[in-house]
């Protein structure tokens, strides 16, 4: 299999006299939902139905959230690392500084070994 792309023409924001150069985006080429990753995971099993599978993933997302939400970092072995990464507005001191100067909230994933290597074998396609 082969991720698919297209190119899209863009300009350097930082100086919009540059010429604009052409740039790979990549195109989903479908979807894969909660429900057929539960269904899937299952069938690799002969213990377990999709039911049970999509029960744990659900508490997966809620033990997840809590933890991350505490300030924690959630390693998941090989899979990779979630943690919270914030950004926003500067203050000339450290007593000048407000809670409210954040500006950006998100959730970054680090890729673990398996996904870094999957990563690094990925064959393209143009569309």
């Amino acid at each position: 299999m082969a991720v698919s792309y297209v190119l899209t023409q863009k300009g350097n924001p930082g100086n919009p006299d540059a010429p604009k150069k052409f740039y790979a985006q990549a195109k989903a080429s479908g979807e894969l939902t909660f429900r057929k990753l539960s269904k899937e995971i299952a069938e690799g099993s002969t213990t377990v139905s999709d039911t049970d599978v999509l029960a744990v993933l659900n508490d997966l997302i809620k033990i997840l959230k809590r933890h991350l939400d505490n300030g924690e970092i959630v390693r998941f072995g090989d899979f990779g690392t979630f943690q919270i990464s914030v950004s926003g507005d500067g203050a000339e001191t450290e007593e000048k500084y407000h809670p409210s100067m954040i500006k950006t909230k998100k959730v970054v994933f680090r890729p673990g070994v398996d996904l870094k290597e999957m990563l690094n074998n990925l064959k393209f396609t143009k569309l």
